[in-house]
Parts: structure tokens; C-alpha cells; sequence
């Protein structure tokens, strides 16, 4: 039978010497492996597992669930946000109120790199909104969860090095394998109209498609918040407010990412 991975967590109440162990070995009376294991968060340990038996997968939770020492938390097929915490030790914050809204810091750029590496796998039409002030890391982010993936990356609109506007684009830069990162605030503010068509174009492409200053970009274009899949908000610390106060159509900071 083919091998499934399970993800589970739980919360230590007696952090007795040897609990951990205690877990190992049931997991080896009932031939299940463990891929990886970390602490999370709030005395919390997350383990993913691989089994090729769904009764012995089962039986694990419920002896699990008659442990003292621990409380069970989550038992259940990984998502991406499990296969992270593990990796990280750390969940993502998500906006409680926009459940597609994900919460980054400075400090956090590996685990938000390892986050984009994961969306931009995607091998269909996918749209990720990119919120950040000026040089807090935005495009060198995207461009290295591109390598991650193992996806090229075209630069449509962008003040990285310096302005970019592109208005054409060779046929090989059409394709499905393509990272197409936008600035929102270039494309709607400081292109010409070939560009913007250009943009239209890349927009309807079966491709991941990545737009920096989304709410710029949603203000002065057709398309709306709910035309994105997922937003990443990337502050330089918790409390830092993202604003556009200091964008006008001349020089700003906005300039440089």
C-alpha cells in the first residue's frame, strides 16, 4: 500500500522525562515513520508521520488521546501550514478577519521565502498580493522563493535595480513554468498603455502571477482584492503600519523596494 503522511500536535501538561520517547516507541510498535518532528508554539510539539495503514494511523490517535501527560491538538492530513510550523517551529500568523491574509516580519524572511516557494508551485492560475514598505525585503523575497521552487522569474514592472516597464515580451517568456512579478504601483501610476496591456495579457496566463502594493494596483485597474488567492502582509516589525501616504506620481520612497 502506498504510504500517507499525517500530521499531528499536541500540547505537553507533564513534561516528564522520557514522554517523548514514550511516543517514539509507539509509533514503532505500530510501523509508522516519523518524518519530522519540532516544538511550536506554547509548549506544543508538531510531528509529521508516514503510515501505510489507516487502523494503525487510528489507533495512534486514539491511545494518544488517553495519554495524561499530553493533550492532542490536531490529528489530520498535513496542510502547508503544518509542513512549515514543523520546519520552523512557528505557525503563520494568519488576519483573523481575511483568513487568505498571512502576517510576516523581517525577522521571519526564511519562513516566508519556504511560504511563497510553496504557493508558487502552483501550476495553474494563481495571484499573490504583496503588502511592505519600502526596503523591507518584498522583491528579494519573491525572487528567492522563486529559486526555491525551481521556477524562472520575469521582472514586468519593478524598481528592484532599477525602473523596469516592459512593454513586450519575448515568446519564451510566456510560459506556465513563469514567476511574473508586478509593481503595482509602477504599472498603474508610471507605464504607458502598451504596458498595461501587456500586463492584461500576463494576467490571463494559466501562471503564478505576483503584485506588489496590490492596493494600489486594485484602486487604479479593473481588478479587485477578491481576484487574489493570497495576500502577504511583510512589516519590518508587529506594530509597523503600511501606508501610501508618500506615493505620488513623481519620486518617493516607493521608488526602491
Amino acid at each position: 500500500m502506498e504510504k500517507k503522511e499525517w500530521y499531528f500536535e499536541y500540547q505537553i501538561r507533564q513534561n516528564r522525562p522520557g514522554l517523548l520517547g514514550d511516543i517514539s516507541s509507539l509509533l514503532g510498535m505500530l510501523s509508522i515513520n516519523i518524518v519530522s518532528i519540532n516544538g511550536i508554539e506554547n509548549d506544543r510539539r508538531g510531528m509529521l508521520i508516514r503510515s501505510a495503514s489507516d487502523d494503525h494511523v487510528t489507533r495512534l490517535r486514539d491511545i494518544l488521546q488517553t495519554m495524561d501527560a499530553i493533550s492532542l491538538k490536531k490529528f489530520r492530513v498535513p496542510r502547508l501550514r503544518d509542513r512549515l510550523a514543523v520546519m520552523h517551529g512557528r505557525y503563520i500568523e494568519r488576519d483573523l478577519g481575511d483568513k487568505k491574509t498571512y502576517r510576516f516580519v523581517r525577522d521571519e524572511l526564511g519562513l516566508l521565502v519556504d511560504f511563497l516557494a510553496e504557493l508558487f508551485k502552483e501550476k495553474r492560475h494563481y495571484l499573490v498580493g504583496v503588502r511592505g514598505m519600502p526596503r523591507v525585503g518584498k522583491t528579494e523575497s519573491i525572487v528567492a522563493a522563486s529559486v526555491s521552487a525551481n521556477k524562472h522569474w520575469s521582472f514586468i514592472s519593478s524598481t528592484m535595480l532599477r525602473q523596469t516597464i516592459r512593454s513586450t515580451l519575448p515568446d519564451d517568456e510566456f510560459s506556465e513554468d513563469l514567476v511574473y512579478i508586478i509593481d503595482g504601483i509602477v504599472t498603474t501610476m508610471r507605464a504607458p498603455e502598451k504596458h498595461r496591456s501587456l500586463v492584461d495579457e500576463i494576467m490571463a496566463l494559466s501562471a503564478v502571477k505576483v503584485v506588489e502594493h496590490p492596493d494600489i494596483f486594485v484602486r487604479e485597474t479593473a481588478y479587485t482584492l477578491k481576484d487574489f488567492d493570497c495576500i502577504i502582509e511583510l512589516r519590518n516589525d508587529e506594530n509597523e503600519k503600511i501606508t501610501y501616504e508618500m506615493v505620488e506620481s513623481g519620486f518617493s520612497s516607493f521608488d526602491i523596494s
